[in-house]
């Protein structure tokens, strides 16, 4: 079924939050009109692409990530997306082409903990070519992959950027982790 812009641009503030959303801060993000918000979000729970496990509190189904090409992960494949890479496989930061910053990421919880202490500029240039959506992928994480994606396309700056990346990732590992029964990556 062909989605509306609006309706994909309602689907990808859910993703992006990854939890309830509430109807009112849907809008807002998209800087539309409440009522037609709520209709919009209606139509998508009558197609199956959200749900609303509370009054006005919107979730996306596997359904509504199918939109994004995002499949279902099983409990092998999240313990492999949350594992400890090898050096040459982990995310090496940079401040710009050529320039390393000396300091690399070997697991989501690990990229975390680096955001926190990286510049602004290095986490800008990375969103600016796609290097965290790159190595995301190589991880085998489509829903991150797609996150970032979505925040590149918003043209998200600055500080607001790092929180919403340390948020976004800090999410993920939380439900990845879970998935695997783990309480540490």
């Amino acid at each position: 079924m062909i989605l509306s812009s609006d309706e994909l641009e309602i689907l990808e503030v859910i993703l992006l939050r990854g939890s309830s959303v509430n109807a009112a801060q849907i809008a807002v993000e998209n800087n539309k009109e409440l009522h037609v918000t709520i209709t919009r979000l209606t139509d998508l729970a009558c197609r199956g692409y959200v749900i609303s496990p509370q009054k006005e509190q919107y979730v996306l189904t596997d359904e509504g990530k199918k939109v994004f090409g995002i499949q279902q992960v099983t409990k092998e494949h999240a313990k492999s997306i949350i594992a400890y890479t090898p050096h040459d496989k982990a995310f090496n930061f940079h401040v710009e082409h050529d320039v390393a910053h000396h300091m690399h990421a070997h697991s989501l919880q690990d990229f975390v903990n680096k955001i926190y202490r990286v510049d602004l500029k290095t986490i800008e240039f990375h969103i600016d070519n796609g290097d965290f959506e790159a190595w995301f992928e190589c991880l085998g994480d489509q829903e991150l992959t797609k996150k970032i994606a979505i925040m590149k396309k918003k043209n998200i700056i600055g500080e607001k950027l790092r929180l919403l990346l340390q948020n976004v990732i800090e999410q993920r590992c939380q439900e990845l982790m879970e998935l695997t029964e783990q309480t540490t990556p």
